[in-house]
């Protein structure tokens, strides 16, 4: 599987990616507004939980490698939680490495996945929930359709405080 835009190619992520994969969530900025560093241990379990073979109906996590087209750098990861049954939606989420944040990476690898989950996919709903306050996060739903459809009330435990949780959604209809 592969998705391109004007500047990024979106890869299934492979064994050769451990070292993206590792960075991504060991940096404490790129992983402020989602958890706590993970311990080593956790992090290759997840790793190895997204290499699997990905299909619409899959119960784990379809994860993709972003890279620049020009030269091939990693640059950081998104991915999709299906609930194909009965629901037809999926759950998108993204991380770039922080060095790579605010060029607009971010918002075209997202408008690349979305219009393969909605097209190709033909999910009837994408859904993203961002913590309360990550306003960098917010923009690029946003900027790709998504819309603010409420906030969810402590809805998370991160780093021992609950936070709030934006909830957002887009159509296929959109």
């Amino acid at each position: 599987m592969q998705l391109t835009t004007e500047r990024l190619l979106l890869e299934k992520l492979q064994p050769e990616d451990w070292s993206l994969f590792h960075e991504v969530h060991s940096d404490p900025v790129s992983m402020q507004f989602i958890s706590a560093v993970p311990q080593l241990a956790d992090i290759r379990q997840r790793f190895q939980t997204r290499l699997q073979p990905w299909q619409v109906t899959s119960l784990h996590m379809l994860c993709l490698t972003v890279r620049l087209r020009a030269s091939g750098e990693a640059i950081g990861l998104i991915g999709a939680n299906a609930e194909w049954t009965p629901w037809r939606q999926a759950e998108v989420g993204y991380s770039l490495l922080n060095r790579y944040t605010g060029k607009g990476y971010g918002s075209e690898a997202l408008g690349a996945m979305a219009a393969y989950l909605l097209s190709q996919c033909r999910f009837h709903k994408l859904t993203a929930q961002v913590v309360e306050g990550n306003w960098p996060s917010r923009r690029v739903l946003e900027k790709n359709g998504f819309r603010l459809e409420g906030t969810l009330r402590e809805n998370y435990l991160l780093r021992g405080e609950w936070v709030d949780d934006w909830l957002f959604g887009k159509l296929e209809s959109d």
